[in-house]
């Protein structure tokens, strides 16, 4: 008896030593490198496709990337990265040959958004989204457009926001879970938009629906995404601008749960309007995708209504601290305003600009009242008929005086 409890115990010694010395090695090697397979591309950038490519860019990049002042894609620090990915900045992505991806090839960034793996060999654990499922034509897209004149990636002489510190998890996970995407070694063509369904998967795939809306980003599958523990459920827990949980919708059809009661114009409204049926606004990460067309909408809509369906009642997260009474910062914490401004007015929206686009209290309101009315395409939701008459004047005020204080 003796030698067997001597024996499991040089055993369970053995299993230690090889547990402590891989988890070691995880915390020494940091995020892994990968050998870089050489690939044939070469982008003819038409005007078909820099549109294309500036609308899903606007989608998928600009909410990580885009500084919330200038609006150029010169990375920032991504305070809604789960506090235990570490700390998290998103790089210079404009023009600049040093600063930014001036110098990658097309070859680089067709790379970079198929594997998630950059030209230098480092991958990029799960806050960066890959592209696996996107068609050959849409990632070609995303390169004209990344290579055009347009503003947002003009080069930028700007160095990265700050240094990137991955935490033990983030290496871990990317040694045993989360791990280079293959290259496809097939041409991927999305499917007829006369399959509503079809189009619309494709869509929420490629959009990468699924990665916030199932149960952890930790568990995502995102070669298989349908096998994502919760796909689509939500409850998630995101974080906010300060740094609060705020859990994902179900998007699930569960009648209870989910959108299984929503009409397609209330689905309309919430995705690209950015106001769910109970007149409550969507809160940042979560922004308006105003950039997708009525086809778009109806088809992801479609899709949505033929996953399976997960009772997951999330819980709402409450509207910032509970404030009373009517005064200009009661109300714009009650209808979210800080959620994409932050509680000191520079956000991902810089409150700063508004004295001198909107320099007259009348044509705030305006902007306010109906934002995609003049600017289509803006994530500012239309709020005429969500604030009311009588908040305005406060409301107005307060924007006003965030934007003066802010620094």
């Amino acid at each position: 008896m003796k030698r067997v409890l001597k024996l499991v115990g040089a055993l369970l010694g053995l299993v230690v030593a090889a547990v402590g010395g891989f988890l070691l090695y995880v915390q020494i090697d940091g995020i892994p490198k990968y050998e870089v397979e050489k690939i044939d591309v070469k982008i003819e950038a038409t005007p078909e496709r820099v549109a294309r490519g500036a609308k899903l860019a606007s989608l998928l990049c600009a909410g990580c990337h885009a500084n919330p002042t200038t609006g150029q894609f010169t990375g920032k620090h991504m305070t809604d990265a789960p506090k235990e990915f570490g700390q998290i900045f998103s790089r210079n992505i404009t023009r600049h040959p040093d600063k930014g991806i001036g110098k990658w090839s097309d070859a680089d960034i067709v790379y970079l958004l198929r594997t998630g793996v950059r030209p230098d060999g480092q991958y990029y654990p799960p806050w960066m989204a890959k592209l696996p499922h996107m068609s050959d034509e849409d990632i070609v897209s995303i390169v004209a457009f990344l290579r055009s004149d347009d503003p947002r990636v003009a080069p930028a002489d700007v160095d990265p926001p700050g240094i990137t510190q991955p935490s033990f998890l983030s290496k871990l996970l990317s040694h045993v879970a989360f791990k280079k995407i293959p290259y496809p070694d097939h041409a991927i063509v999305a499917p007829p938009k006369s399959d509503k369904v079809a189009y619309g998967r494709y869509l929420v795939m490629g959009l990468d629906c699924f990665s916030c809306h199932s149960a952890d980003f930790k568990t995502n599958d995102f070669q298989n995404p349908e096998k994502s523990v919760g796909y689509l459920g939500g409850g998630n827990p995101v974080l906010g601008l300060d740094g609060k949980a705020v859990p994902t919708a179900n998007l699930t059809p569960d009648e209870a749960t989910g959108i299984g009661k929503w009409s397609e114009p209330d689905f309309a409204r919430a995705l690209r309007g950015g106001i769910r049926p109970d007149g409550h606004v969507l809160r940042y990460p979560m922004i308006a995708m105003s950039t997708l067309d009525d086809e778009e909408v109806s088809d992801i809509y479609a899709y949505l209504r033929s996953v399976p369906k997960i009772r997951n009642a999330v819980a709402r997260a409450p509207y910032g601290e509970a404030l009373a009474g009517s005064d200009g910062k009661a109300l714009y914490v009650k209808y979210a305003c800080y959620s994409c401004h932050g509680d000191k007015g520079v956000g991902v929206g810089d409150l700063r600009k508004a004295k001198v686009d909107y320099p007259d209290d009348a044509q705030l309101r305006a902007w306010i009242e109906d934002a995609p009315a003049s600017k289509p395409g803006t994530v500012m939701p239309k709020f005429r008929g969500v604030i009311g008459e009588a908040d305005y004047a406060p409301l107005v005020k307060y924007v006003r005086e965030l934007g003066n204080a802010a620094p």
